[in-house]
């Protein structure tokens, strides 16, 4: 047995978030095993980062970027020795902002222009991002153990662990998208915390709209990170209002628990322009300044557009003729993108629809060589990198995502309604543009999202613990045989998890494999 120092039960776990009226005015806001959380996480990370650091400069296409590190890798060197400018001499328009591009960047300062130069840093963002699930997944359970079992899901997912290992853009949008969510669940428990001390002091009820919350540090750190998601890719912005509504409803759920007398409209008036600031406003400033090379390079693409591309007087001539360029620069960007359409006749052999990024049921081959390769016995074997996520994880995410939804519409369980905010601005907003060129890659953002769900469900395995209580104030823990049962099941499916990762690592890392190996790993016909 092991004895309790808090038995309180968690915020937030099932039912008790959905009652008007708090249990007590004092907040249990984390598990108290504080030094072995931080052992469990920095453990986790070092696994994370001998899997994405080893051999990292391999492979390549004869010393040169595969697959789409071929844009984004020189465009990156052009940045840092162009005054950070890309010229991008060798396409008509730059389609991406340049923020994963100056990640890329700093990695071939340090190693130059080399596979680990222009790969450094997607690694790191890949280790800082099973970081942060851990203590993010922590954070809402409560439990240093669902934690642990999320991060050792990451380190095992195929897809994060590919988009970690070459130089492309999704990795970092991944790591600030994840950063900034993080940013509004700390956010949400420090809110309860000022609620609760209101509460007890008895004055959440002076106002009909309750208290006013004060600055919120957190909130204002999400909305720089998703301003550096959006300076990645313009796929951001559906973060941003996702992520908007899920804050202002966690301070809605906060002013309803401490009986605020007027819920709605206290987090209208109190709470909706504050986060229009801080996840708006903040994400728009900090975009701006990600093109802070652009503005002052001579030579930027489009930089000087009014007075060439676009005239100097009409309705929007008050705008600085700066502002006015990116403008014209932004929507040119646009227009390239709106471009990419299946009917426009736009097709790629490994083009994929959102609907099949939940279960990766079209994957992404990003690099394959079976001529002259040798290393496998035989004459001819094949080198393979695939984006793919790993069957044991991606293939339970309608599972969990059916059982989430069922918690939150039967529990009012605010940890999967996060966990799917998260998800559904990864993978809803696609739908709109069916005919829009797409590639797998784009699913990058929701794996963490998955890998939370998972734990959660996990968790929801495992039960809750029963107490036995000893006269004298003791507490101790008593494993039941439900406890031990399940304990068993999570034990036997992480488990199943690593072995299906150590099976696809051949074609996560080019590995030299048998051509018959290479269509065993293959398992369904959309693999192919």
């Amino acid at each position: 047995m092991t004895q309790l120092t808090d038995v309180r039960p968690p915020i937030g776990a099932g039912p008790a978030l959905s009652s008007p009226a708090p249990l007590r005015p004092t907040l249990d806001i984390g598990p108290n095993d504080r030094m072995r959380g931080w052992l469990v996480t920095i453990f986790l990370t070092a696994i994370a980062a001998v899997t994405r650091f080893t051999n990292l400069n391999y492979p390549t296409d004869a010393d040169t970027p595969v697959f789409d590190e071929k844009h984004y890798a020189p465009q990156a060197w052009q940045l840092l020795h162009g005054g950070g400018v890309e010229d991008n001499p060798a396409y008509g328009l730059i389609v991406h902002p340049p923020v994963g591009k100056q990640m890329i960047a700093l990695g071939e300062a340090l190693f130059g222009y080399t596979p680990l130069g222009w790969r450094f840093t997607a690694a790191l963002s890949g280790c800082l991002i099973i970081l942060l699930v851990i203590r993010i997944t922590r954070r809402m359970t409560r439990s240093t153990m669902l934690g642990g079992a999320a991060g050792i899901l990451l380190i095992a997912d195929g897809t994060t662990f590919v988009s970690s290992r070459i130089g492309m853009l999704d990795i970092f949008q991944a790591l600030f998208v994840l950063g900034a969510f993080g940013c509004l669940i700390v956010d949400r428990d420090e809110m309860l915390a000022r609620m609760a001390r209101v509460y007890a002091e008895g004055r959440s009820t002076l106002s009909p709209y309750g208290p006013r919350l004060g600055v919120r540090w957190w909130r204002f750190g999400a909305g720089l990170l998703l301003g550096l998601a959006c300076g990645t890719k313009w796929s951001g912005m559906y973060f941003i209002a996702f992520f908007g509504l899920m804050s202002v409803a966690f301070d809605i759920a906060a002013r309803r628990r401490y009986r605020v007398p007027q819920p709605w409209a206290g987090a209208l008036v109190r709470d909706v322009g504050p986060a229009l600031y801080a996840l708006v406003a903040i994400p728009l400033l900090v975009y701006l300044a990600t093109y802070a090379g652009w503005f002052a390079g001579e030579d930027s693409y489009d930089r000087y557009s009014v007075g060439n591309a676009v005239g100097t007087g009409g309705t929007w001539s008050w705008i600085p003729d700066a502002l006015r360029s990116l403008w014209h620069n932004q929507g040119e960007s646009l227009k390239f993108h709106e471009g990419l359409t299946n009917s426009a006749g736009n097709h790629h052999p490994w083009e994929s629809k959102p609907w099949s990024w939940p279960m990766s049921l079209r994957p992404m081959l990003y690099y394959y060589a079976d001529t002259g390769s040798t290393g496998c016995g035989k004459q001819v074997c094949v080198k393979a990198v695939m984006l793919i996520g790993t069957p044991a994880i991606w293939w339970l995410s309608l599972p969990m995502l059916a059982w989430g939804i069922w918690r939150v519409a039967t529990r009012r369980d605010w940890r999967y309604a996060a966990m799917l905010a998260g998800y559904g601005a990864g993978l809803l907003p696609w739908f709109l543009t069916l005919d829009r060129q797409m590639y797998y890659f784009y699913a990058v953002p929701m794996a963490p999202f998955l890998v939370m769900g998972l734990a959660l469900v996990l968790g929801d395995i495992l039960g809750p613990a029963p107490i036995l209580r000893i006269p004298g104030g003791h507490r101790f823990l008593v494993a039941g045989e439900r406890q031990s049962l399940g304990l068993l099941l999570v034990s036997l499916y992480l488990a199943l998890v690593i072995a299906n990762f150590i099976w696809l690592w051949p074609i996560l890392t080019a590995l030299p494999i048998t051509t018959d190996s290479w269509h065993d790993h293959l398992w369904l016909p959309s693999w192919r």
